[in-house]
């Protein structure tokens, strides 16, 4: 569709376009995946290991040793974004650092340090929530319409029921 929107192109440009490609060095897609499954497994065996120490050492349940899991992952990728780590870190593993919540805490991050010398408000205020509020839109709204099919179907089928 981006093709589609471009100027035609003269034959001198599509003919350098046509040796571009054949001089781009191929993807290494299998190991792209692997380091991106391998990251994504780390990261969420460590989330894990967390969760575990709240049940065992903290007296925590199954269910509510998870929100302060998902506390301490963002902050510690919040650190880790300040300190320069995670985007080595992500530089390595690819997609493994960007599917869960850490990712999300760094893009934030990232964002927010990258436009401090703009002011609170309009820079790290702002460039934070380019970033983070569509997808507090789409999980609000999501969240509406689940908690609308739940009314609706009466607890059965969605969720389980209660």
């Amino acid at each position: 569709m981006a093709d589609q929107k471009k100027k035609k192109l003269t034959p001198v440009q599509q003919e350098y376009q046509q040796l571009a490609k054949q001089k781009e060095p191929p993807r290494p897609v299998l190991k792209n995946c692997i380091r991106a499954f391998l990251s994504g497994g780390l990261i969420c065996l460590f989330g894990q290991c967390i969760t575990q120490a709240f049940i065992t050492w903290g007296n925590f349940t199954e269910k509510t040793a998870g929100n302060p899991t998902v506390a301490i992952l963002v902050l510690l990728s919040v650190i880790l974004t300040a300190l320069g780590v995670y985007d080595k870190i992500a530089q390595w593993a690819g997609a493994g650092t960007a599917v869960p919540v850490t990712g999300f805490a760094n893009s934030m991050a990232s964002a927010a340090i990258e436009h401090r010398s703009e002011g609170v408000v309009l820079g790290v205020g702002g460039q934070m929530f380019k970033v983070a509020g569509p997808v507090i839109v789409f999980g609000t709204v999501a969240a509406f319409i689940v908690g609308i099919l739940h009314l609706i179907f009466g607890g059965t089928g969605i969720g389980g029921g209660s």
